[in-house]
């Protein structure tokens, strides 16, 4: 893994992180507003976007979404801005809404929880951004998170897949945890095969692991 904070000059938050062979640009906008079914509590919001270059996967060029809908990236992007939504008291940016824009460079798998990973980063900057210019008055206290992609394969356990190792897995599990230990979300797909509970139960543990030093890695670059 590595991270480039600031990777973009003319935004008040960035990084570009790399994950294996998977690149993602994020980005941290905020605006003095909030979605409509929350205008009546006494909190702001943050969401997400997830899009893919159309060069990012190869030869295949994956099309630009425009005004056309791609249910996967509409999933994806309520992944990150969910899991992201956890790390702190929304009641902190009262009034705001964070926008947290991931844009893959470049496709090898586990692109989500490199977007989730690197938005984190985006997001405590823009936090640290919102104090520094007095548009909030204090750092929230955030519990980081971390995700994690982990593949079974004929009972193997892989950790962060790479597209062929996810293409063949036998079920590809997506674990957001804490720093504190704490599970956020767990997303399990199982491809015409089942694995065993005790498995599961294993990728689990490995997962919350894993996140554990990927959030060390985070935090040393806001």
């Amino acid at each position: 893994m590595r991270i480039f904070p600031d990777y973009i000059k003319n935004v008040p938050a960035s990084a570009l992180i790399e994950q294996g062979d998977t690149r993602v640009l994020c980005t941290a906008l905020y605006e003095d507003k909030v979605p409509f079914f929350i205008k009546s509590m006494p909190k702001g919001w943050i969401k997400a976007e997830y899009s893919m270059l159309p060069g990012s996967t190869g030869n295949e060029r994956v099309n630009r979404e425009r005004l056309r809908v791609n249910n996967r990236h509409i999933e994806i992007q309520r992944f990150v801005g969910r899991a992201l939504r956890s790390t702190f008291d929304l009641k902190k940016i009262e009034g705001k809404t964070i926008n947290i824009d991931t844009d893959v460079l470049q496709a090898d798998g586990s692109t989500r929880c490199a977007s989730l990973n690197g938005g984190m980063v985006a997001l405590v900057k823009i936090l640290k951004y919102l104090v520094y210019e007095t548009i909030i008055p204090d750092f929230p206290e955030i519990e980081w998170i971390a995700g994690v992609s982990i593949g079974v394969k004929n009972k193997d356990i892989l950790v962060d897949l790479t597209y062929k190792e996810d293409y063949s897995a036998d079920a590809d599990i997506n674990i957001v945890s804490s720093e504190k230990g704490n599970i956020v979300e767990v997303q399990a797909f199982g491809e015409e095969k089942t694995i065993p509970k005790e498995i599961f139960l294993e990728v689990i543990n490995l997962g919350v692991e894993k996140n554990m030093e990927i959030i060390q890695q985070l935090k040393k670059h806001v």
